[in-house]
């Protein structure tokens, strides 16, 4: 199990958005967490990152407890997130970007971002301000695969693209995915989570209240209804 979080609360100055959540993720597996807008689903994920200081409860990462630690260290020891804004520095050119996120060790070099993702490459001379909305989420993700995460999680990483972007981006996600990285995936789109996912946790008011494999996912429809508004 490479993350196990345990009964983590977290909040927003007295607001208490996570009451006790808990997941697990384990070496090379891509979990989805579920749930209407407010439910927590961001806030998971910058507490796993450190960008929030959990109150109580504990996370454990590659055999580390990192609860607490600042963001730069948990970053340090592979946890990387890519935000919903996607974090590109606009007056930067795409290949400086990158290099940002370089480290030597890292088995993703610029010429393996270029190569899952070409576009980029076509690109690398334009500022991150000249790209498109598919564009900075494929140069947001191949920075941080520079990195070398061992942990890779995305906050609605296919949110108001089109329809050939997000194919194309699955089809990179399903290759990192391979490569043995874990992926934690906050989204929206269903049909993405669905292609992707081992496992799915829906998350209400900061308490996970549905956790299963895709199949189980799939097969309850009463649980897509009561907790997604998904009508079936």
């Amino acid at each position: 199990m490479i993350l196990d979080v345990d009964g983590i609360h977290s909040y927003y100055g007295k607001s208490h958005i996570l009451q006790g959540l808990e997941l697990q993720v384990a070496d090379g597996a891509l979990v989805t967490v579920l749930g209407r807008n407010g439910a927590g689903k961001s806030t998971t994920l910058k507490t796993i990152a450190g960008v929030i200081a959990p109150r109580s409860g504990s996370i454990c990462f590659n055999g580390q407890h990192i609860a607490g630690l600042p963001a730069h260290r948990i970053a340090a020891m592979g946890v990387c997130l890519v935000p919903e804004h996607r974090g590109i520095f606009k007056l930067l050119t795409v290949e400086e970007n990158l290099k940002l996120g370089l480290r030597r060790a890292s088995p993703w070099q610029l010429d393996d971002i270029y190569r899952i993702f070409p576009r980029l490459k076509e690109r690398r001379r334009n500022g991150g301000g000249q790209l498109s909305g598919g564009e900075q989420q494929m140069l947001a993700i191949g920075r941080a695969l520079m990195n070398h995460p061992r942990l890779l999680m995305l906050d609605e990483p296919v949110e108001g693209l089109a329809p050939v972007i997000v194919e194309e981006i699955v089809a990179q996600l399903k290759l990192i995915k391979q490569s043995g990285v874990a992926i934690v995936l906050v989204e929206q789109n269903l049909e993405v989570c669905t292609q992707l996912a081992d496992r799915h946790i829906v998350i209400e008011q900061g308490r996970v209240v549905f956790e299963g494999s895709n199949a189980e996912f799939l097969a309850d429809d009463g649980v897509k209804d009561r907790y997604l508004g998904v009508g079936v």
